[in-house]
Formats: C-alpha cells, structure tokens, sequence
C-alpha cells in the first residue's frame, strides 16, 4: 500500500531513523552547509581520555566480563557504553545507531519501509507521539499527536530507550502492534490494534485551489524534497499562480539542505534564512541565494510542525511576511550531525552540535512559533476512537460513549446531549446511522457501528471544507490578491 502524499519513517523515529523526525541534521559530519563551524572545537586539544579514565573503562569492562552472573556480548557492553555517554547529555536528539539501525538509518532518507505510519519522540521517559502519517494505519486507526505509547502487544516501554521502544513498534507488513495509549482528557488508556504495511516515501503533494491560490503540502524533508517542491512549484507557476500556501502541518522535520533549497525562491538574495549558533557563541548566518516571489504566502502550521518546518515558518514569516495560520509549532531548535565514518564498524551516532535561530534571532527551542493567525480545527477532529471492548446501549456513560457523541456531531447528527450519557435520543440517532449505513438496526454500538463510525469521521476530517486552518489560509490569501 502507497501513501502518497506522507512519508513515514514507520514509527522508526528520532532514534533510529531519527534524520528527519524532529531533527533538522546534517548526513555527514565533514560536508554540510555548516560543517566549517564544526571542523575544530575550542576544547579540542583537551578531549582526549586520560590514562586513568582509560584504566576506569577498562576495569569496570573487565570486571563485568568476568564477575556478572551469566556471559556477556562484547558488542553490547561496548553499544551499551556510548549509549550511556549520549544518554549523560540528557537529549533526546542525541542517539547511538547499531549497524543495523544506521543502514535503516540511511535507507529512511529515500526509501519505503513497512510499519503503522507515524512519528514518535521521547520526553521524560514517555514515548509519544508527534504526528501520524496522512493516509496511513496508525491515522486510520485514530492515533492522534501527543498521544503516550504506554504498551505494544502487552510490553510495556517504560525505562526503554527510544530505539528500543522503536524496535518493539515497527514490524513487517501485516502484523499487528497492539498499542496501548494514553491521551489528555481521556480517563482510561485506549486500546489500538494496527496492522502496519508498506509505505512509500512521498514528501510533497502539490494542487491549484480556486482564485489562482496554489497549496503544497510538504510532509518531510527528505534528499528528494526539495527537488519535488521546485518541480511542483513550477507547474503551479505555469498554471496563474497567484498565491501560495505552504502546508507544514505534522512535519517533523528533515535535512537542513532541503529547507534552504526550498526557501531559497522565496526570500530574496542575501537576506537571512536561519543562523546558526555553536557550542562557543559563535554564529553562523545561511543567506538566501534567491530572486523572491512577487505573489503572497501563507503557511499552515500546528503542533506536529517540527524544527525544518519551523525553519521555513520562521524565515518566511520574518523576511517575507508571510501569514502563520494554525497553531503554535512543536518547538525544536536545535541541529543534529551523524557520524559515522569515525566509529568505522557500520554503527553511527546523531548527536546535537548547534543551535539554529530565526533570520531575527530567535531561538524557538521548547517556545515554538506561534501563528499570525491562530485556527482551531472543529472539535471531533480530537474525538478519542472507541475501545470497542463491549458494546455501548442506551443508560450507559464514560468516556467511550461521549466520545460516540462527539463523532456523531461531526458527522452531522444532531444529538440531546454530549456529556457522555447514552441518551435515548444517541440511541436513535445511532439507528438512523445503523439503518443509512446498511448495517443492523440495533442502537447499539457494536465493533462494526463503531469501526463504521470511525470511518465515516475520517473521510469527514479529510474533506478540504472541513479543514478550518485551509479555509482560514485561503481567506488571508484571498484578501491580499484583491
């Protein structure tokens, strides 16, 4: 199965394809766009280990070795030591690839891959999830941004790393994850059953609305996105392009390289599009080499929209003045190096050696970008899937029920109540959906109502007239071309 339109690095994110999920990085760490900053450090000829702290390493591996209770893997006590290294400097962003890890690594920047489509990260010990994938069986089962992983297939993550969490979610196609999650507002942990699949990677999806208003969606940025972008943006150009909306939302992220191709067109020659700053105060500022457009932007952001995404955010809202519709953006400012070469055994380590700033100097980190124009989308756009464990009937409440009422709102159903009482009137209206859905006439919430009900509400979600943050961007765009 394709999910044009969304790339997926299959719940594999920010630990062992960490590249583009919450990460705007760099591939090499002796060729980049800022690789000259990162060429010597101001404490270089006092890194080196000493003899005693060689000494110290050593015993505690002998002693290990030799002393614990049952037999050891060489390579995994050694793995085990830069993962405590990386794991001392308390960020999320810096993380230790096995072999195995840094070819999927790689792999992820251009290929497809197969598992249930969504990107995840680790805060305090939590793994949670940034965005689904657009199209994808983690979004079409009802995974929702800033949902808790608590479990998979009965395992719980607690005290995992990121990677090992990672290694329990993803899988091979048609296999189920069973995940278990917790989500704000709902009082019970959700029951999720997804069966991953192939996903291919496609980073941009391009379309002319109406009034001449062109939207790009870019869902990664990825080796090939910014060539994808300019190819698409071109066809919009040829067609009357009068205005533009860039859609970043549930971006993670990507390569740095990519954003500044694509930003390039836009700001015009030798203004800003981010600095850099390095572990010394020194800044580096990355000067656009474009012509500009003479047409307006506007870019839809929200919660999901990550570091490369607010990069673009950043540097078209300040040196362009394009308009920010949504909400206020994840919050991640800083810049991730891999390397590889130097560890010479296949293995690789990501690991943050920058900030970035905005054109004006900002630093976004754990802030975010908040939008020019702040849009909610409607409010079953949050409805929590039901659990499906019993049936829901008339005189029953919880969350399950005021969920259904939720969703049955959103489809256009006009209900008594939705405070989470299964009224005789939710009863009815569940059998006017039972009876237009060629499904049998109950008023009951079976799994087949509910699984049918959760459809229906996504296929709603998807419509373009139901998306308020568009509808807001195509508005302030509408009003700029008068």
């Amino acid at each position: 199965m394709q999910f044009k339109g969304r790339t997926v690095l299959v719940f594999v994110l920010l630990g062992m394809l960490a590249s583009a999920v919450l990460t705007v990085m760099i591939v090499d760490s002796r060729a980049g766009l800022f690789a000259s900053t990162h060429a010597s450090s101001p404490n270089a000829e006092n890194s080196n280990l000493t003899s005693k702290d060689l000494g110290k390493l050593s015993s505690a591996y002998k002693l290990i070795e030799e002393q614990f209770y049952t037999k050891v893997d060489h390579d995994k006590l050694v793995d085990g030591a830069i993962n405590g290294m990386l794991g001392s400097l308390e960020d999320p962003y810096s993380v230790y690839m096995d072999a195995q890890e840094a070819k999927k690594f790689e792999e992820a920047i251009s290929s497809s891959f197969q598992g249930i489509g969504a990107e995840v990260t680790l805060e305090e010990g939590k793994v949670i999830v940034v965005a689904p994938i657009k199209g994808s069986p983690a979004e079409k089962a009802g995974v929702h941004a800033n949902d808790v992983i608590l479990s998979v297939n009965g395992e719980k993550l607690d005290g995992m790393t990121l990677n090992q969490a990672v290694m329990k979610i993803r899988g091979a196609k048609g296999t189920q994850a069973k995940l278990e999650v917790v989500r704000a507002g709902v009082n019970t942990p959700i029951p999720f059953t997804i069966v991953r699949d192939d996903i291919d990677v496609e980073t941009v999806e391009a379309a002319m609305l109406d009034q001449g208003i062109g939207k790009i969606e870019i869902h990664q940025f990825s080796s090939n996105t910014a060539k994808r972008f300019l190819d698409e943006l071109a066809k919009l150009e040829k067609k009357g392009l009068k205005g533009l909306i860039i859609d970043v939302r549930n971006n993670p992220g990507g390569l740095v390289t990519s954003v500044t191709e694509i930003l390039n067109p836009f700001v015009p020659k030798d203004k800003a599009l981010l600095q850099v700053e390095s572990r010394d105060g020194s800044v580096e500022t990355t000067h656009s080499k474009g012509p500009g457009k003479s047409y307006p932007v506007t870019v839809l952001i929200n919660k999901g929209s990550a570091s490369a995404s607010e990069i673009l955010a950043g540097a078209l809202q300040e040196n362009v003045g394009a308009k920010l519709v949504g909400e206020t953006t994840f919050g991640k400012g800083t810049v991730q190096m891999t390397f590889g070469k130097e560890l010479g055994d296949g293995s690789n380590m990501k690991m943050t050696v920058f900030k970035w700033l905005t054109p004006n100097g900002n630093w976004i980190h754990k802030k975010g970008i908040a939008p020019d124009f702040a849009v909610e989308q409607p409010s079953y756009f949050k409805a929590a899937p039901l659990s499906k464990k019993e049936a829901l009937k008339a005189d029953t409440t919880g969350d399950d029920v005021k969920n259904l009422q939720l969703m049955l709102s959103g489809l256009g159903y006009t209900l008594d109540r939705t405070d989470g009482y299964f009224s005789s009137k939710t009863e009815a209206i569940v059998k006017q959906f039972q009876q237009e859905n060629g499904l049998p006439v109950t008023g009951k919430v079976d799994s087949p109502t509910a699984s049918k009900i959760e459809k229906k509400l996504i296929e709603t979600a998807r419509k373009p007239e139901n998306d308020l943050q568009l509808k807001a961007a195509k508005d302030e765009l509408a009003k700029l071309l008068k």
